[in-house]
């Protein structure tokens, strides 16, 4: 998904979109504060079948073995509009970062605030639902204790109860020459492994460049680039820190980053959904 910061960041893991010094951290715009989730249920839509309809065991099979799987599809072009039309209503979000003034890149991102709305908020848990396995399947390999439960709102429950309250989906906005540098999405102890970026906008029509890019650092090689095209509508599930991969001796870990090349004309809106709140 793009890139992620919280405002007014208390510790490294906040800093969102980056794993950054206490030295490094800035004081960041508030939007709308708010220090208590108020989760409503989700008004019905299609959304629950448009996620049924991806074909997860082929996302399923590409995660194990790229670290990331395209979801074709998974909004429909008016919910793209629906959902890229927020991004002027500040009353719809909780803070707002200009990655530029703290060296994230050029471009700007608004966290969603409790409630979510609607498409969001029945997006986050059936996609949960859908990785839970893939994420529990990676920490046995890791050797990783952690496991998660199958469904987000107990996975979310436990996040709440270790502090991370604040809501991580997020809008973003490119422009001509905006781009996002390579990083990665830890918000706190809680993480869960996988995360899904959506891109709303229509390559071609809306804007050029801007590529999904992700980098995979494997023990005693160099990094590994992986570009991702994406139509509109179209996801991409990845992983958020590192994966195992199986080796002569068994699985290891690798690491991975992930960020967004230099748009070159138009403007592109992206909608990124992380399953772990922030602290």
């Amino acid at each position: 998904m793009d890139c992620f910061v919280a405002d007014a960041p208390r510790n490294d893991e906040e800093a969102g979109n980056r794993v950054v010094s206490h030295a490094q951290f800035a004081k960041m715009h508030t939007v709308n504060a708010q220090t208590k989730p108020a989760i409503r249920p989700a008004a019905s839509s299609n959304i629950g079948a448009r996620v049924d309809a991806i074909d997860w065991a082929q996302a399923t099979d590409d995660l194990d073995a790229q670290g990331c799987a395209v979801l074709k599809g998974l909004l429909a072009p008016d919910q793209c509009r629906t959902l890229a039309a927020l991004y002027p209503d500040d009353k719809h979000f909780r803070s707002r970062i200009v990655m530029g003034r703290h060296g994230f890149g050029r471009g700007e991102y608004k966290y969603f605030a409790y409630p979510l709305p609607d498409l969001i908020a029945q997006l986050r848990p059936a996609l949960y639902v859908r990785l839970q396995g893939t994420a529990n399947r990676w920490n046995e390999a890791m050797g990783i204790d952690i496991r998660y439960p199958e469904r987000h709102e107990a996975f979310l429950k436990r996040c709440h109860q270790a502090g991370q309250t604040r809501p991580t989906p997020l809008l973003l906005q490119y422009g001509p020459g905006d781009y996002n540098c390579l990083h990665q999405d830890l918000y706190g102890e809680h993480v869960f492994p996988l995360q899904v970026a959506i891109l709303l906008s229509e390559p071609g029509r809306d804007f050029t460049g801007g590529e999904f890019v992700l980098t995979e650092q494997r023990p005693r090689m160099q990094s590994r680039p992986e570009v991702v095209p994406l139509g509109q509508g179209d996801a991409v599930a990845f992983a958020v820190h590192h994966r195992p991969v199986q080796g002569t001796r068994g699985a290891y870990r690798v690491n991975l980053r992930h960020g967004v090349s230099r748009l070159r004309s138009g403007h592109r809106h992206t909608v990124g959904v992380i399953f772990h709140d922030a602290k």
